[in-house]
C-alpha cells in the first residue's frame, strides 16, 4: 500500500513558527525549540503510513481527526478524498482547540 502525501495548510505552518518562537523565548534555548518542532514534523510523516488514528471529531468539522503529541500539543488534520493528509492546525499547551476550530471557517483552517 503506497504512503499518502502529507501537506500543511498555511495556518499549520504559522502554528509551527509561533510554537518555535514561544518555546525559544520561554526556555531561552532555541535548539530546544527547533528540536521540538522537528519532532512534530517527523511525527507527521508517520500519519502517511497510518492516518486513521487519534480521534475522529465530526462534531467539530466533518472528516476532522485530532491526535495528541507528547502530551503538550494537539494536531488537527483531515484525510482528503484522494488520500492526502492535510495538517490544518497545531495547538500547544492546553489551548481550547475545540472552540478555535469552531470559530474558524472550513476554507480558512
Amino acid at each position: 500500500m503506497p504512503e499518502a502525501r502529507v501537506e500543511f495548510r498555511p495556518l499549520a505552518e504559522e502554528d509551527l513558527t509561533e510554537l518555535y518562537l514561544y518555546i525559544a523565548e520561554q526556555s531561552g534555548y532555541p535548539d530546544r525549540a527547533i528540536g521540538y518542532v522537528r519532532r512534530i514534523r517527523d511525527y507527521y510523516d508517520t500519519l502517511a503510513e497510518f492516518p486513521k488514528r487519534g480521534t475522529q471529531r465530526n462534531d467539530l468539522r466533518r472528516g476532522l481527526w485530532v491526535i495528541g503529541f507528547e502530551k503538550r500539543a494537539v494536531i488537527a488534520y483531515m484525510i482528503l478524498p484522494d488520500g492526502t493528509i492535510e495538517i490544518g492546525r497545531i495547538f500547544y499547551g492546553g489551548r481550547d482547540y475545540e472552540t478555535l476550530l469552531r470559530e474558524t471557517g472550513e476554507d480558512e483552517w
